[in-house]
């Protein structure tokens, strides 16, 4: 078996099964924190559906992709979508409806969705693994694996069982953890034991791709098409100048074509979801029909921690509200860390149960809130609804989208409180524990070049502690006090976990002058005009500090006091 110039061993501290997105992910950023992945794709790439699939990245994954340092291929390749509009009978309605959220996706830089295809992304991520020498074989399959739950962390509990589809060999792989990436068929969770529930509806859609033209007015926007035949159509524009159109393929249009549906069929009903907009395909690129269902599985995780799934292979659902690749990489994103900081034997076994936890808790918000989704897109009421049955379930769905616009574009999605969100003792702070940080800006010092938060707290798998100080004439006591507390404390200090930054309002031609003759604590940024200490609400005066989760979440803010710090700390690391 060869993956560009990769050959396989039997034994690493992660096998990952499934070559999606999310598996690929996983994969580049076990690498990035010191682990060592492979990647087994049961499919050969180049007879698998080659465009399709899922297109829409929203602020929030582009944020973590970003941290990554991933998203400027992204972007190259992508398309840029800060607009909606919505059609009915021919005619835009204004306001539009259900895809208005998207143009107003403030504070963040990206504030837009990235439309870009999957095999794109792919593509992408595929390539960041080939530069890193991380193993990825396709047309291999997990047929078995077993689990020695009762050996030490380091060990290699997870036996592997893989065959070859080429050569239809079998051979072995022992794993430290193995990780199931593998869609919503799962042979990860289904061997492991856990449960998939939840529902699946008689509703069907089709979505295509392609060239298309058409005299509809505006079309390099995303587009609601409010058809009472063909459900609440999508129109995306895609990369590449490509298009995507999705609809509702209803019982009543299914009983007019008793041998299925073939790509004909597809591009025929997708010109008459457009009514009264004509519609031509000059190539069409990929299709699919499919039924909606809402699925997720009991636990994320099994075999004491040894088993993890992500992605579809740990919930489904519709794609109305195009959130299926955002959930899954914030699976991969909240795994990897935590994954890799055990098996490093930095972090204690209790942080990484928070990861089935804190996953479930968000995806079971977005599995209510889809479920409506998908009903009023089919032009149906949910069970819920008391109304007057006549009324348009269009300005429902643009109601429900509109109220969701936080939890859409990621921006809003936060944890609730556990062993890594600790109440914050700086009441002031306007961030609260779990949730997403202001992306504040800093500059550098000499060239006072400006750099947001984010860019600064990179995703290296560590802890970010960024000191916030204040008013240097009126924090100097504490800052000294806080030097001399880490110099006794190198589990702090010096511990590969943890990252400092300091951030102050005080800026001088050097870091040191500024901080009024001592050391920054990490890289020094300055924050020129007070902006950064004044949104995150942390007081001039007394300065303080904000801890944040290696994905960029806040984990707790503090005093300028490195009791607090080691108080965060003590039940988290090694």
């Amino acid at each position: 078996m060869k993956s560009g110039d990769s050959t396989t061993k039997n034994e690493y501290d992660v096998v990952i099964v499934g070559g999606g997105p999310v598996g690929l992910l996983m994969a580049y950023q076990l690498n990035r924190f010191g682990l060592s992945a492979c990647v087994f794709e049961k499919h050969e790439k180049e007879t698998q559906d080659a465009y399709g699939r899922a297109i829409a990245f929203f602020p929030r994954t582009m944020e973590q992709l970003d941290q990554l340092g991933l998203s400027d291929p992204m972007l190259q390749q992508g398309f840029a979508c800060r607009s909606s509009v919505t059609y009915k009978d021919g005619e835009q309605v204004i306001p539009g409806r259900v895809w208005t959220f998207m143009e107003n996706m403030d504070g963040s830089a990206f504030n837009f969705t990235l439309v870009l295809r999957q095999m794109y992304t792919e593509e992408i991520l595929r390539g960041k693994l080939a530069d890193a020498g991380v193993p990825y074989f396709q047309g291999v399959e997990c047929v078995d694996f077993n689990v020695n739950a009762d050996v030490p962390v380091d060990a290699y509990a997870v036996t592997s069982t893989m065959l070859d589809h080429k050569t239809k060999e079998t051979f072995a792989v022992k794993s430290k953890y193995i990780v199931g990436a593998d869609g919503g068929h799962s042979f990860v969770r289904k061997h492991a034991g856990i449960a998939f529930e939840g529902d699946k509806t008689e509703d069907k859609w089709i979505r295509i791709d392609g060239l298309i033209e058409t005299d509809m007015p505006i079309t390099r926007a995303y587009g609601a098409i409010e058809s009472k035949t063909h459900g609440n159509v999508l129109w995306a524009p895609l990369d590449h100048g490509a298009t995507r159109i999705g609809y509702a393929y209803s019982a009543e249009i299914a009983a007019q074509y008793p041998n299925g549906v073939t790509q004909e069929v597809a591009e025929i009903e997708a010109a008459k979801s457009m009514a009264p907009f004509k519609v031509k395909f000059r190539e069409t690129h990929w299709w699919t029909l499919y039924a909606i269902a809402q699925r997720m599985a009991k636990e994320f995780s099994a075999s004491s921690d040894r088993v993890f799934i992500c992605g579809d292979a740990a919930h489904t659902h519709s794609s109305g509200a195009a959130q299926g690749l955002n959930t899954g990489t914030h699976d991969a994103v909240n795994l990897a860390w935590k994954l890799a900081l055990h098996a490093r034997g930095v972090l204690r076994p209790e942080v990484l149960h928070t990861y089935s936890d804190e996953r479930k808790t968000v995806v079971e918000q977005l599995i209510s809130y889809d479920r409506d989704i998908s009903i009023l897109m089919s032009h149906k009421w949910p069970s819920w609804y008391k109304g007057n049955p006549d009324a348009d379930p269009y300005v429902i769905l643009g109601e429900i989208f509109e109220k969701a616009t936080s939890f859409n574009t990621g921006l809003g999605i936060s944890y609730p409180g556990n062993i890594l969100n600790k109440k914050n003792t700086l009441a002031s702070v306007t961030v609260a524990p779990g949730s997403r940080p202001h992306d504040v800006v800093l500059t550098v010092p000499g060239v006072h070049q400006a750099l947001r938060l984010q860019q600064v707290a990179q995703n290296h798998g560590c802890f970010w502690v960024i000191v916030f100080a204040g008013q240097v004439a009126e924090t100097k006591a504490s800052l000294t006090s806080l030097a001399s507390f880490l110099a006794e404390e190198p589990s702090l200090s010096a511990s590969s976990a943890i990252r400092f930054v300091t951030a102050s309002i005080n800026y001088e031609a050097s870091p040191f002058e500024a901080l009024g003759g001592m050391d920054p604590f990490g890289k020094m940024y300055y924050d020129r005009d007070g902006s950064a200490h004044k949104q995150m609400g942390v007081p001039e005066n007394t300065g303080g500090i904000l801890l944040l989760r290696p994905d960029g979440l806040l984990g707790s803010a503090g005093p300028l006091d490195g009791g607090f710090i080691k108080s965060y700390f003590e039940d988290i690391i090694v």
